[in-house]
Order: structure tokens, then C-alpha cells, then sequence
């Protein structure tokens, strides 16, 4: 048996962290045991449905490298891959279901519905669809239809049948028929409802795994259900665990302690190794200690009896961190082509850089690498280059104000001044011609220039940032300094 997965969301929005993980597991999954993972677009809801919302998750999945192997986009044979293009589809086993007496045309309007539930909770029942109409008279259903009625059509869930699955995460799993009354499975306007449509679609699709959020295991009886009357082979099950916020409740897309999306991660200058690697902890939990994988290794060594039944936490903090990592990692060019979009839309550089000032922007960002939580921090990160005034912070103004800071300063202007250009041997030679002259080294020396120069009292490499400045620069920052404390 060919091991086939799917991940099949709903074009109503865009790709949250949540989908990401589950179209991770999935794409994991067959991989390891050498399958194919497939991408589906469940687009039957169509009111809600968000024009591109589809191509944003695939392109998402593929910038994270969970690249499917049949999809609307690639094609494949089980063509087509968007529900809504499979209408026929899902009318011929309606039809078929309805000819056999395993479904039939309810009638009901919201209404009795209404009336029914709230009779049920009344007696403390828990509400669902009695099938009062399961057996209507011609008559009946001339009446209904002179009323302008629309019917649906429903699914005649037998009784007493004990609806049982094995999950790989959750073990042995039943529900009682009884408790599910009769459901629709084709809405009046003929669009198929979720759990009927992904019946036909995994089974039609070969699909033999399905990995999804525990969300779903409500869903999962009813689906039994459309299996069964179809006589179709249901999949294997696997829900993984929910994703919880900083407070331990789970995660809405409303919640905004929390970035949701996959493009937002990629718009503040995460690597998609960085979220790949944080995704996969999100509920599965390798042997051992290590922490960092790539996708090839998580590949090898994914599994299924390996997720864990509890919730996952979302630790902001633990993504940047294993970011920073992923850049640090990085090679300098590929972290200087992707921060110079950030200092463009900022207005620090132009958007057409000659061969020098490219070799500039890569030195700058050098000076800042290890720094990067995101790399969108480096327009924050490297203000000083490209301010016209410095504005001081308080520990800079402290340091500013001993006495001894006046003669150093001077000195030291004197000393660029006199250089024609600047180099890391003259940067070099200059401290200690200061310290030969003024009698102040170590902080009385080097913190007192970096204040001046920057406006703060820590940062990169000292003799780096006054290359990178420039000599004019820093004559300018230290001159005004001097003029205005003389």
C-alpha cells in the first residue's frame, strides 16, 4: 500500500501556524514511509471563501519547503483538486445514496429545527435532528414544496451502530450512532457539506492517512457514517494535539499576543528552515535532547506514535531564538539579500545599488548577524549609519559627562582629521596615539568615541562601525560634540 496524505483547507483565509503544522505532519508522514502528499482546496463554502486565499497557502507551504505532490497548481491523477470543481462528483453518490434509502430529502425548515433543539435541551437532551421527515407522503412533500421549500438532503444514520476508529495519537476511539441524528450531507443550492464531500475525496483520492487537529474528531463519526454507506474503506486517523497561547488557552486567530500567519513569520524576516524546525516541536517530540533538524532530518526521523496527546505551547520566544539560530548558520550574502528589502521600504538605501555600496550594506549587515532575532530588525539595528543627529541615551549621557571625556574627544578628532583615509590599522593606531597623549585607556577611551559616534554606550565592533561611518561621518559626530562642550 502506497501511504497518500492530504492537507485540504478551505480557501476562507490565509496560512496560520496551525495548518502549517498540520500540512507538516502530513507531508512528514509520507514521506518517511516513502508516499505522496497531496493538496486539496476544500472550497465549498463559498460565501466566505477569500479570492486568492488559495494560492497564498500554497505558495506558504512551498516557501516552507512542504511541497505537494498532486495539487490544483501541479495537477495529478485525481484530477480535480478543488472541490467545487467536483460537483458531479459528489450529486452521483447523493443520488446513489437517496436510490438505496441511505439518505433522503428533508424537508425541515430552520424554523422546526429551532423548535426541535430547543424541545430537546428542554429535556435535557442533547440536541440533533430526529428524522421526522425521513418518511414523508407525497402528499406531504407537495405540500412542502407549494410553501416555496428547498430541500436537502440527509444522511440516514442507522441506530445503535457503534461508530469505532483507532487513532495513532488518541488510541481506541467510539461514538454511538444514537447520538448523531440524521445530518445533511447536500445543502439546498446542491453544494455538498464538508463531511460528505471529504468522504468521497479521500477515498476517490487513494487517501490512507488522515492527519488533522484533534478539532476534528467530532467530525469523525459522521464521516464513519458516509464511509459506511458508501461502502467505502475510511483512512487512518491521526489528530494532533492543539496549539495553546502564552496563557495556555487555545490559540484563536483573533488572539494578538500571537503572529498567526505563515506570511507574517516571512515578512519579518524569519528563514523557513527557523519555522519548519519550530513547527515540527509543536507537539511531536524527537528521542533525545536535540532540538535543531532540517527537514531532511525530521523526514527520517518523523513519527506518528511520537506526537503527544497534550496541547503544545507557543513559545514566541523559543521561534526567535531557534531563528537567530538559523541565521547565524546562514551565509552573510543570503542574510544581506534578504535584509536589503527591509532598508529599502525604510528609505535607507535605493533600490538600484552600485557594486560598492552593495559590498558596504554586506559589511553592515555582517556587523549585525549574530543580532538578528528577525531579520526586519536590522533597519532598528543599524539607525546610527544613516542618521543625520544622534540623539544620546542615558547611559551615553552619563558616560558624556565625566571630565575626562572633552580631552579625549578632541584628540581623537584631531587624529581622523589627519588621516587621509581609514583602515583598521589607522583606526588601531589612532586609540593608541589618543591614549599616548590624553594618559586614558580601556572604557575612559573606547566607551567615550563609541557614545559619540553612535549615541549609545554598547554595540558592534568598534573599529567596524568607524570604517563603515566613514571618516567624513565621524568627523562631523565628534566636531559637533567638541563645539558644543567647549
Amino acid at each position: 500500500m502506497t501511504v497518500r496524505t492530504r492537507y485540504a483547507p478551505s480557501p476562507t483565509g490565509y496560512l496560520h501556524i496551525g495548518g502549517a503544522r498540520t500540512a507538516l505532519f502530513s507531508y512528514l508522514f509520507a514521506k518517511k514511509n516513502g508516499g505522496q502528499f497531496i493538496l486539496r482546496i476544500e472550497d465549498t463554502d463559498t460565501e466566505r471563501n477569500i479570492e486568492g486565499a488559495d494560492l497564498e497557502q500554497m505558495n506558504g507551504l512551498e516557501w516552507l519547503g512542504v511541497v505537494a505532490d498532486e495539487s490544483t497548481e501541479k495537477g495529478g491523477p485525481c484530477e480535480p483538486y478543488r472541490c467545487m470543481q467536483r460537483l458531479d462528483l459528489y450529486t452521483e453518490y447523493a443520488d446513489r445514496l437517496v436510490a438505496e434509502g441511505k439518505a433522503y430529502y428533508s424537508y425541515a425548515n430552520q424554523a422546526e429545527l429551532e423548535q426541535e433543539r430547543e424541545e430537546q435541551l428542554a429535556r435535557g437532551e442533547a440536541p440533533k435532528f430526529s428524522g421526522w421527515d425521513r418518511h414523508l407522503s407525497e402528499e406531504q412533500i407537495a405540500t412542502y414544496q407549494a410553501e416555496g421549500r428547498v430541500p436537502s438532503i440527509r444522511l440516514a444514520v442507522l441506530p445503535d451502530q457503534m461508530l469505532a476508529f483507532s487513532d495513532y495519537v488518541r488510541g481506541d476511539v467510539e461514538f454511538d450512532s444514537n447520538g448523531i441524528g440524521d445530518f445533511i450531507i447536500v445543502r439546498p443550492d446542491g453544494r455538498p457539506t464538508y463531511n460528505f464531500a471529504v468522504v468521497i475525496d479521500d477515498a476517490l483520492m487513494n487517501i490512507t492517512h488522515v492527519i488533522r487537529g484533534e478539532e476534528h474528531i467530532s467530525n469523525t463519526p459522521r464521516q464513519l457514517c458516509v464511509a459506511q454507506a458508501l461502502g467505502f474503506e475510511a483512512p487512518k486517523f491521526a489528530h494532533i494535539p492543539l496549539i495553546l497561547n502564552h496563557e495556555g488557552k487555545k490559540m484563536s486567530k483573533r488572539d494578538e499576543s500571537i503572529v498567526q500567519f505563515i506570511s507574517q513569520y516571512r515578512d519579518l524576516g524569519y528563514l523557513p528552515e527557523a519555522i519548519v524546525n519550530f513547527l515540527a516541536l509543536l507537539g511531536w517530540s524527537p528521542e533525545g535532547e536535540e532540538e535543531i533538524f532540517t527537514l531532511e532530518e525530521l523526514t527520517y526521523l518523523f513519527s506518528l506514535e511520537r506526537v503527544s496527546k497534550s496541547p503544545a505551547t507557543f513559545d514566541t520566544a523559543k521561534l526567535k531564538w531557534m531563528n537567530n539560530y538559523y541565521i547565524k548558520k546562514s551565509s552573510l550574502e543570503r542574510i544581506t539579500d534578504l535584509a536589503i528589502p527591509y532598508l529599502e521600504k525604510a528609505g535607507k538605501i535605493s533600490s538600484s545599488l552600485t557594486p560598492e555600496q552593495k559590498e558596504w550594506i554586506t559589511r553592515l549587515v555582517g556587523l549585525y548577524q549574530e543580532q538578528l532575532d528577525e531579520i526586519s530588525q536590522i533597519v532598528e539595528l543599524s539607525d546610527i549609519f544613516f542618521r543625520q543627529d544622534i540623539h544620546y541615551s542615558s547611559e551615553a549621557e552619563q558616560i558624556l559627562a565625566e571630565d575626562s571625556v572633552l580631552a579625549v574627544i578632541s584628540s581623537y578628532v584631531s587624529q581622523v582629521q589627519a588621516q587621509d583615509e581609514l583602515d583598521v590599522a589607522t583606526v588601531k593606531s589612532m586609540f593608541k596615539a589618543v591614549q599616548k597623549e590624553t594618559g586614558f585607556k580601556g572604557k575612559q577611551l573606547f566607551m567615550p568615541v563609541r557614545a559619540v559616534i553612535s549615541g549609545e554606550t554598547h554595540g558592534p565592533d568598534l573599529t567596524e562601525t568607524i570604517l563603515l561611518l566613514g571618516k567624513d561621518t565621524v568627523v562631523k559626530r565628534l566636531q559637533s560634540f567638541v563645539d558644543k562642550r567647549s
